[in-house]
């Protein structure tokens, strides 16, 4: 893959994720029953950089946890012919809650579907939201994103990278295309 254009710098990313914040707080009439949960793995940071960012407007320390949605994918092979349920470890109660799950790109919907999954087998939540850094378009399920920090339109032979410094050692958003 070959970088064809740096969509967001670190900048551009904190201002997304700070909007995001202010529009999850509004939409929920503030953050008292909001949990935010992060599709592992770049969905983690960036819904504790959302978490840290709440607590800058808000003052509350929003519960945060994470889910693993490997056990929920309908789209990759399993182990076995019989796989064993797995009741996903969230970390936190989800149970009457607004549940904003977070990721880092928005591509055909198959991750978010499995997150939903996931949060239900933790509980009964109130709600559950949807989050993203990027959508990119080009879904294969009926899903959308409540809060975007950017759509950019892409064709199916572009690739999004998010770049984080837990795991790139740099911040930014990467548009990739192949050679």
């Amino acid at each position: 893959m070959k970088l064809k254009a740096r969509l967001m710098d670190e900048a551009a990313m904190s201002r997304a994720l700070m909007r995001i914040s202010h529009e999850i707080t509004e939409k929920n009439k503030g953050v008292d029953k909001v949990v935010l949960v992060g599709i592992r793995r770049r969905g983690v940071p960036i819904s504790e950089r959302i978490r840290d960012n709440i607590m800058k407007i808000e003052n509350i320390s929003v519960p945060c946890g994470s889910v693993d949605i490997r056990f929920y994918r309908d789209d990759l092979s399993h182990e076995s012919d019989a796989p064993v349920l797995v009741r996903a470890d969230i970390g936190t109660d989800v149970n009457d809650k607004n549940v904003v799950l977070v990721d880092d790109v928005l591509y055909t919907g198959r991750t978010a579907r499995a997150a939903i999954e996931a949060v239900f087998s933790a509980g009964r939540p109130r709600s559950i939201q949807f989050a993203v850094l990027i959508d990119r378009g080009h879904r294969e399920l009926p899903i959308r994103a409540d809060y975007v920090g950017k759509n950019v339109p892409t064709s199916r032979a572009e690739l999004i990278e998010v770049r984080l410094p837990e795991f790139d050692g740099e911040t930014g958003v990467y548009l990739m295309e192949a050679e």
